[in-house]
């Protein structure tokens, strides 16, 4: 069947939001009217335990996260951090209010404060000024034994840098952890988070990022393992001229629930941004959430905006949703427009494919790599991208073994 798309352009709005959020009772609860009246905070007082009431945690099961969205410190050896970094690379640490820590991420919900409220020292990585790395810098999160654990980290890009950041999540763990972005005028940096826990870890995180004049910012989150993952993407814009591309690849399995959001707060003039998120479902209950925001604030004059989310469904019993929003306050803009489309894997592809000498599964693996690939072959690093395939292809040699374990045991 092929993909059902909905897509629009959207046309200036009359009225700016609010300055602040609504203070209803939960018995008369009203949504926030604009994504800009979202609380924001460093207080974790500010935001309450969720409830799934909220906009924000409508699509979250929240009921099994209870013990990450408690104010609590990092268990003794629950993670264990590893970086390696091209020479001229600055490694160190940030205690809260210590700059750049805190002048670009403010915590906008209850994970994200309690991550930055128990991470007493933020690990600081610092590209100079001018410098243009080769090769990447790595930052490897492993979980140990799956305990609680809270991180915050501070990547810094000096101006007209030019540099790669990988950041690799593995094993097992009960992660909160924000990381902070600031991306010097002329720079051109590249963020790529991987999510390869393990299959009972959860992960919720906040990344911002402040996006310097004529700066080029690149974030792509790759989500494969865990069994709750929850990744929000901020950027805002620091001066006119910069570009942000948001991207995202995701496969879940069954009984995974895999969630991306994005916001980009066109809060400066002349800026550019770019939003593609693909990901594939299969399995009972694989669950994946995408919720694409754009704010073009009445300042932002010459915006350029779009953003795109498709979903893959390969077997019945998985779900997606997929929840593009678009606020303008300014009609001087070069465009905006949001697309989103879902669909199941389509036979006539996978029998063409058959028809030509090719067997099922091989053909089956092909068609999904070709839906994930121009998300895929953005990542900057041959390596991870090799890598990544081959854990693709795990993700469906995984599935199609259980269903055909399954079917074996109910004949």
């Amino acid at each position: 069947m092929p993909l059902l798309e909905k897509s629009s352009t959207a046309s200036a709005q009359d009225s700016a939001p609010g300055q602040n959020g609504h203070t209803d009772s939960a018995a008369a609860f009203v949504p926030d009217q604009s994504r800009a009246e979202r609380v924001t905070s460093f207080d974790v007082a500010a935001f309450g335990m969720p409830t799934g009431r909220e906009e924000e945690w409508r699509f979250t099961p929240v009921d099994r996260l209870r013990s990450l969205l408690t104010d609590t410190p990092t268990q003794d050896g629950a993670v264990t951090y590893a970086v390696s970094a091209p020479d001229g690379v600055v490694v160190g640490s940030l205690a809260p209010g210590q700059a750049p820590r805190g002048t670009v991420l403010v915590p906008a919900d209850r994970a994200a404060v309690v991550a930055s409220a128990n991470t007493p020292e933020a690990l600081h990585v610092r590209i100079p000024a001018d410098a243009e790395l080769t090769e990447p810098v790595n930052i490897r999160v492993i979980g140990v034994g799956g305990a609680r654990s809270n991180a915050h980290h501070v990547i810094e890009a000096g101006r007209h840098s030019k540099a790669v950041v990988v950041l690799d999540h593995e094993g097992d763990a009960e992660h909160a952890g924000n990381v902070e972005v600031v991306v010097g005028d002329g720079a051109d940096l590249t963020v790529v988070t991987i999510q390869s826990w393990g299959d009972e870890s959860h992960h919720l995180g906040q990344h911002d990022a402040l996006v310097g004049r004529d700066a080029t910012y690149k974030h792509i989150v790759v989500s494969l393992g865990g069994s709750i993952v929850r990744i929000n993407t901020n950027v805002r814009y620091a001066g006119p001229g910069g570009f942000a591309t948001l991207l995202g690849v995701y496969f879940a399995d069954a009984g995974q629930h895999l969630e991306h959001r994005s916001f980009v707060d066109h809060d400066a003039p002349h800026c550019r941004s770019s939003v593609t998120y693909k990901g594939a479902l299969q399995g009972d209950s694989a669950h994946t959430v995408w919720v694409g925001d754009v704010l073009i604030r009445a300042i932002a004059e010459g915006t350029e905006t779009y953003e795109l989310n498709r979903n893959l469904v390969l077997t019945e019993g998985a779900r997606a949703d997929s929840v593009p929003n678009l606020e303008i306050e300014t009609g001087e803009i070069i465009g905006a427009g949001h697309a989103s489309a879902t669909g199941r894997f389509d036979d006539e592809q996978l029998f063409y494919l058959q028809a030509r000498g090719i067997p099922a599964d091989e053909a089956r693996r092909l068609v999904v790599r070709g839906f994930l690939v121009d998300v895929v072959n953005q990542i900057p690093v041959a390596d991870l991208r090799e890598r990544l395939y081959a854990d693709i292809d795990d993700e469906l040699a995984t599935a199609q073994r259980a269903g055909a374990e399954a079917l074996k045991a109910s004949a």
